[in-house]
C-alpha cells in the first residue's frame, strides 16, 4: 500500500511538472503580448497628443514609431485564435493608415488617416482587454469619430486646438 502511494505521489509530481513546463511558455507570451500592445497604445497616444495640439510637423515620425512598434508584436501567444485574428485583422488597417500619414505633412490628412488608427485600436482595445492602464473611449460629434486617451480629459484629435474639448467620453475600459 506505501509502494502504491509513493508512486501515485511520484506520478503526480511528474505530471505536475510537465504542466508547469508546457504552460509557462504561453504564459511568457501573453506577457510579451501584452507588453507589447501597451507599448503600441503609448505610439498611438503620443500620435493623437500630437494631433491634438495641431503639431502636424510631429505626426510623421510619431506614426513611423507606432508602425514599428505595431509591428514588434507577436504572432503567437494570444489567448485565443480569435484574439489572434482580431490582432491580424486590426493591425493591418492600423499599418496601413499609419504608412499614409508618414507619408502627409497635410494636418487634415493626418487626422484623416489618424482616424482609421483610432477605429483600430478601439476595437482591439475593448476585444483584447490587456491594457494596463484605464483607457477612455471618446467621441467627437463633430468629427463622428471615436479615439482613446490616456487621461478623461478631452483632448480631440480631429480638431485640435480650434475644439480641443469638443467630445465626452462615452466608456471607461479599466486596466487589465
Amino acid at each position: 500500500m506505501n509502494n502504491l502511494i509513493s508512486n501515485t505521489k511520484k506520478m503526480m509530481a511528474g505530471c505536475t511538472f510537465l504542466l508547469l513546463a508546457f504552460i509557462q511558455p504561453v504564459v511568457a507570451q501573453n506577457a510579451d503580448v501584452k507588453q507589447n500592445f501597451n507599448k503600441s497604445l503609448n505610439s498611438y497616444y503620443a500620435l493623437k497628443n500630437a494631433l491634438a495640439t495641431d503639431q502636424s510637423a510631429e505626426a510623421p515620425a510619431l506614426a513611423a514609431t507606432l508602425l514599428k512598434t505595431v509591428k514588434e508584436m507577436p504572432n503567437s501567444g494570444f489567448a485565443s485564435d480569435k484574439q489572434q485574428k482580431l490582432w491580424t485583422l486590426e493591425s493591418g488597417k492600423i499599418q496601413a493608415q499609419a504608412s499614409q500619414l508618414i507619408q502627409s505633412n497635410d494636418l487634415k490628412a493626418q487626422r484623416k488617416s489618424f482616424e482609421g488608427i483610432s477605429t483600430a485600436f478601439v476595437t482591439l482595445t475593448q476585444e483584447l482587454k490587456i491594457n494596463t492602464a484605464p483607457v477612455f473611449v471618446q467621441y467627437c460629434p463633430m468629427a463622428k469619430s471615436t479615439w482613446l486617451n490616456e487621461v478623461k480629459e478631452i483632448q480631440n484629435p480631429y480638431y485640435g486646438s480650434a475644439m480641443k474639448d469638443c467630445g465626452s467620453v462615452k466608456e471607461l475600459i479599466s486596466k487589465r
